[in-house]
């Protein structure tokens, strides 16, 4: 018996992973795709025509990029509910606007003007009854302490280079929006409690977690419908 069957989990559920830069995302995506036989989403990079400019010019290009974004993101959540679910998703399209296009606005790599128009555009396309939330936010926590270690660990040249300031200050930022969150139901997941590229099995725990999770709030659905 497979774990979705075992532990009941909707064959169309749609599930999304979120969390800092080394929580483990994408390996958390994998692991749940394998273990209930979904397919998987992961953000695609490597076809973004303004990626190179933003990093050569964050002021000019930050606008750009995030509307980018913002357009793939809700092409893939569009593509993953016509597939009627099955899915795990590497990243949110909260992400985005709650954290990355805030930070820019702050920081001053962004305009007021553009900043509102993004907003805006968000709201109008993502926060209404009719966009197709997931049906559970998994979302990965741990120290700053611990993530660093996991950066440092995975050794990508680019995030070596990068100062520890700018993962404290993300750090910070994701938990932020996290305790705010409020556009689907989510679960926590301390990134201590399991160790799925050394111990496989650990997965199976999470995959109940899952499974309450998911039932309980259709339960609280039912009861308010």
């Amino acid at each position: 018996m497979n774990l979705r069957t075992k532990y009941n989990i909707p064959n169309d559920a749609v599930l999304t992973i979120a969390g800092t830069v080394g929580v483990g995302k994408s390996t958390m995506t994998q692991a749940l795709a394998d273990a209930l036989n979904f397919r998987t989403s992961y953000e695609k990079v490597d076809t973004n025509p303004y990626l190179d400019k933003f990093y050569a010019d964050f002021e000019r290009w930050s606008f750009h990029l995030q509307v980018y974004f913002l357009a793939e993101r809700f092409k893939e959540q569009k593509r993953i509910f016509e597939y009627s679910g099955g899915f795990i998703q590497d990243r949110s399209i909260y992400e985005d606007t709650g954290i990355f296009a805030k930070m820019h606005f702050e920081k001053g790599t962004m305009s007021k003007v553009d900043y509102e128009t993004y907003t805006s555009l968000f709201d109008a396309m993502v926060m209404t009854p009719y966009f197709p939330h997931p049906d559970l936010l998994i979302y990965l926590e741990g120290s700053f302490e611990d993530i660093v270690d996991r950066i440092q660990e995975r050794g990508r040249p680019m995030e070596q280079q990068t100062p520890l300031d700018y993962w404290r200050e993300m750090h910070k930022r994701y938990e932020d929006w996290i305790n705010n969150f409020t556009a689907c139901p989510i679960l926590r997941l301390d990134i201590n409690d399991y160790d799925i590229l050394r111990d496989p099995t650990s997965v199976e725990p999470i995959v109940e977690k899952i499974s309450k999770f998911l039932h309980h709030n259709e339960k609280l659905k039912r009861r308010h419908s």
